[in-house]
């Protein structure tokens, strides 16, 4: 006798407001996704993103094209978004930078930091530069060798800040070869640019490179009201900051200052005339 043909069980319907409530899920998790990896965008990169929907209301018909360059792929990768890629190229610098300086951090004639400038390298000690005196000394110049193969090694913008005790504003040169300084921020400014223009020397693309005069008012240690030679030593120094913003090799097809070619509705500014 012929078994009885099973019958397939009615499937229930999926009701029609699943399917855009499915979509609508998705999309919103594109969404944050999308706000997650922007999260550490600069104000450029914000308004090249805006500049594509500029003047348009409702259904868009379309939007400022960007060219082909360092914002094609951004927020599209998670394992490459902004925030980590520079934090790891920062780890990379940090570890080289104490690799490089290893004989002068045992010393205590070199400090290695971090903050929200950077990578900070400070160069102290009485052995960099004689009191009044910007001229870099032979210990200085071997220190400042090193940091210009670090630079040019990373391609990464550098930037030198000058600094300077408290008393030195009453010194007068310390040698015939050098001026006499009007004070603190002239002192520690010519420590910076006279760094700066030694590592140029060393063979620093000069792009990379930009200096800064704190005078004696960002000191490592505090004097008090004489002063130790000790902590003098440390206030009269330098401190090359190798900054977090991106390498500045920039493709064919953008601007020197990484903008397209094609001025953007609205922050034409941004863009100096050539």
């Amino acid at each position: 006798m012929a078994s009885k043909k099973q019958e397939c069980p009615t499937c229930e319907e999926v009701p029609v407001w699943l399917t855009t409530y499915g979509d609508m899920v998705t999309l919103l998790l594109t969404f944050f996704v999308m706000l997650f990896s922007i999260g550490k965008a600069t104000p450029q990169e914000i308004q090249l993103i805006l500049s594509a929907f500029s003047n348009s209301l409702g259904m868009f018909e379309g939007g400022q094209t960007l060219s082909k360059g360092r914002l094609e792929e951004m927020g599209m990768n998670l394992e490459s978004l902004p925030s980590q890629t520079a934090g790891r190229s920062l780890s990379s610098a940090k570890a080289q930078a104490k690799s490089i300086f290893k004989p002068e951090i045992e010393a205590r004639k070199v400090r290695i930091d971090e903050d929200e400038r950077g990578i900070i390298i400070s160069l102290v000690g009485a052995d960099y530069f004689e009191p009044g005196s910007a001229l870099p000394t032979p210990a200085m110049e071997d220190a400042l060798a090193k940091a210009a193969g670090l630079i040019d090694s990373l391609n990464r913008y550098a930037r030198v800040e000058g600094h300077a005790s408290a008393d030195e504003a009453r010194l007068r040169a310390a040698s015939d070869e050098e001026r006499d300084y009007a004070n603190v921020w002239d002192l520690a400014g010519a420590r910076a640019i006279n760094s700066i223009v030694f590592m140029q020397a060393k063979g620093v693309k000069p792009h990379l490179l930009q200096g800064m005069s704190y005078g004696s008012y960002r000191p490592l240690r505090n004097e008090g009201e004489d002063g130790t030679p000790e902590a003098k030593a440390h206030n009269r120094r330098i401190d090359i900051v190798i900054l977090p913003e991106k390498e500045p090799d920039r493709s064919r097809s953008e601007a020197s200052e990484g903008l397209p070619g094609t001025r953007i509705p609205g922050a034409e500014y941004l863009i100096p005339d050539r």
